[in-house]
């Protein structure tokens, strides 16, 4: 719809919850654009009608959550559309954008957006020789990309279920190593940065237990839960002095590339915007 300003979305089932409304509309503010980006609850059985509908009604694309990142990724690997090397890679899509030629493009920022918010907690130059990452849902594997990416040699995946860790072995099966939950305490000794993509520690979840004694005294913990702010895990890190990463600088920074696709600039993570989602996430209930 040339003329009118760009609409973008984000979408998953349920939406509600969602703080994507309020970090675009954030940037739209501060940098004076038009356009709008709203909440779209969307069924998984209504899914690909979505899709393949949603430039119609004037967008140029949006954000992807929970339930639906795997289908989406294969919905657009079925229908010939594109793919970023990211995206193929961990077999989900977190953000779509919509091509001139009328094709969608699928990316995945959420690695990317965790590296960043160690980045920017920590500092550059963060890299360690050995991290763990319990987990070994969407989230573990964006994260284990990025930690690759970054050149860490060593990766230890937690898991519950040993089978679904030994999956994320297939990015690189020398540098992966799977672990049951039980081999925990075993596999803190040595580890540099500790990564829980659970929702345990979770609002209205339990925490993660998980003695953090066998970390080295400069290890990082990083949690990518973000209600509450501090989470157990991190408050037990806190505790021991450990550098702490918290998982709404992740949400915030794997924003950016997707404002920048769809808006035409490219918006900063300050204190501005943390202050705006902070007060938003005291506030509720």
């Amino acid at each position: 719809m040339t003329g009118h300003p760009p609409k973008a979305f984000v979408i998953g089932h349920p939406i509600a919850h969602s703080r994507s409304p309020l970090i675009h509309g954030h940037w739209l503010r501060t940098l004076g654009l038009a356009g709008s980006y709203e909440r779209i609850d969307v069924p998984p059985a209504a899914l690909a009608g979505f899709l393949a509908g949603f430039p119609a009604g004037g967008f140029v694309g949006g954000n992807v959550t929970v339930p639906h990142k795997e289908a989406v990724f294969t919905y657009l690997a079925e229908s010939s559309q594109d793919l970023t090397p990211t995206a193929r890679r961990l077999g989900a899509v977190n953000t779509l954008s919509l091509l001139p030629d009328g094709r969608l493009r699928g990316h995945n920022t959420d690695g990317a957006g965790f590296a960043a918010s160690i980045d920017e907690a920590v500092g550059p130059g963060w890299e360690v020789g050995q991290a763990l990452v319990v987990g070994a849902g969407g989230a573990a594997r964006a994260i284990v990309g990025a930690l690759l990416d970054r050149g860490i040699p060593r990766i230890v995946v937690a898991n519950r279920t040993l089978e679904k860790a030994q999956g994320l072995r297939v990015f690189a099966p020398d540098r992966i190593e799977a672990a049951g939950m039980d081999d925990l305490a075993g596999a803190l000794a040595g580890t540099g940065l500790l990564v829980n993509t659970t929702t345990l520690g979770m609002k209205g979840q339990p925490a993660l237990d998980i003695a953090l004694a066998p970390l080295p005294a400069d290890a990082i913990v990083a949690d990518i839960v973000y209600v509450p702010a501090e989470t157990p895990l991190l408050a037990a890190a806190r505790s021991r002095g450990l550098r702490r990463v918290g998982g709404l600088g992740m949400l915030l920074h794997q924003a950016v590339p997707g404002f920048e696709s769809w808006f035409g600039r490219r918006p900063v993570v300050d204190a501005a915007l943390r202050a705006v989602v902070e007060a938003d996430i005291g506030a509720a209930p």
